[in-house]
């Protein structure tokens, strides 16, 4: 009896010296596989929706309005149908139809345009920097560059353009540039060879006569489509900045320091009116529904005299509105002005554009 208890003693003790296995429960193993593979699930997701998912825009593209305070003017033409271009910086043209509303014209260009006219409704053509000349036959919708331009090797830029039946155009601009197209701007000539003047505006009176006006008061004539020209001798040395002709033989012409002369033989004389300003003005035109002519330049500085160009009037197109206006466009007994500022005019209210 004792051997038989001592031995089963011994067995239990042996049986606690042995260690055992260590009991672990399934579940644990396997969260941690889970949690070693989560950051590596992660990086997988985020390279998928980089290469996969494609961003989508939330809301709506903020436009820019077509008319910017930024921007400036320097031409405006009426092509027809109610409708009103506008030409300036960086190579915009904006058209306004009848109804008021604005829309951007693609110019294919971003030189700065200077001056534009038209034709008619589908013929138009606008000029500016760098001897950019811009021409299009569908109303606007698209526009093509004029190639193999005269250039110089000094300055290019184009001030004016002036068009006439026909398809003719005449356009004005630095170191001499008098060019001129009979196919609707497609193709152009010198009139006159190059020289250090910048010629600023043309009048095409009948079929073959050309005004031309420039710096230090130098007026051109010619009288057979600019073949020969003649230099007429202006009362004053100031630059002459633009030029127009209500009949063959009277016309205006207007300048720095508030000139204006006036001519009855066809620009063969010069005259100078008295206006009491001296502000410079910059454009000049003949209103055929007013039967007045019409000035236009800095300050918001406007001029006005009846057809005998004896007595001027002066003003400002609004005494808080001190922008200065290149252009002056008479169009059914109101006005258009471009410059700083684009707007409406009916000789008492200066509405401008988008203000």
């Amino acid at each position: 009896m004792d051997r038989n208890n001592e031995l089963l003693n011994l067995n239990t003790a042996a049986a606690r010296a042995i260690p055992l296995p260590e009991a672990r429960p399934a579940g644990g193993r396997l969260l941690k596989v889970t949690t070693s593979l989560v950051p590596w699930a992660i990086i997988g997701g985020l390279l998928w929706a980089g290469l996969f998912i494609k961003p989508a825009a939330v809301g709506s593209t903020v436009q820019p309005p077509v008319l910017e305070h930024r921007d400036h003017y320097y031409g405006a033409a009426l092509p027809g149908d109610g409708r009103v271009w506008f030409a300036g910086s960086n190579g915009k043209i904006v058209s306004m139809a009848a109804d008021g509303s604005l829309s951007l014209l693609a110019s294919g260009t971003e030189r700065t345009l200077q001056d534009i006219a038209a034709w008619d409704a589908q013929r138009g053509i606008a000029v500016g920097n760098d001897g950019v000349i811009i021409t299009t036959a569908d109303g606007g919708k698209t526009w093509q560059q004029a190639r193999e331009v005269p250039r110089s090797a000094v300055a290019n830029k184009l001030t004016r353009v002036r068009v006439a039946e026909g398809g003719r155009a005449v356009v004005v601009g630095e170191m001499g540039a008098l060019l001129a197209s009979d196919d609707f701007g497609h193709s152009w000539r010198r009139l006159r060879d190059e020289e250090d003047v910048a010629w600023n505006d043309a009048a095409l009176v009948g079929k073959d006569e050309i005004r031309v006006v420039g710096e230090f008061g130098r007026v051109l004539l010619s009288r057979d489509a600019g073949a020969t020209w003649h230099e007429r001798e202006a009362p004053v040395p100031t630059s002459l900045m633009s030029v127009a002709f209500r009949d063959a033989r009277h016309g205006v012409a207007v300048g720095l320091d508030g000139v204006v002369l006036v001519s009855e033989d066809g620009g063969e004389n010069w005259r100078q009116a008295d206006t009491g300003i001296h502000d410079h003005l910059l454009d000049i035109a003949w209103d055929e529904a007013g039967q007045r002519w019409l000035g236009a330049g800095v300050l918001g500085r406007w001029v006005s005299a009846p057809a005998d160009a004896a007595k001027w009037s002066v003003g400002r197109v609004d005494e808080r509105d001190l922008s200065w206006h290149t252009r002056v466009l008479p169009a059914g007994g109101q006005a258009w002005f471009a410059g700083a500022g684009v707007g409406r005019w009916d000789g008492k209210r200066w509405q401008p554009l988008g203000s």
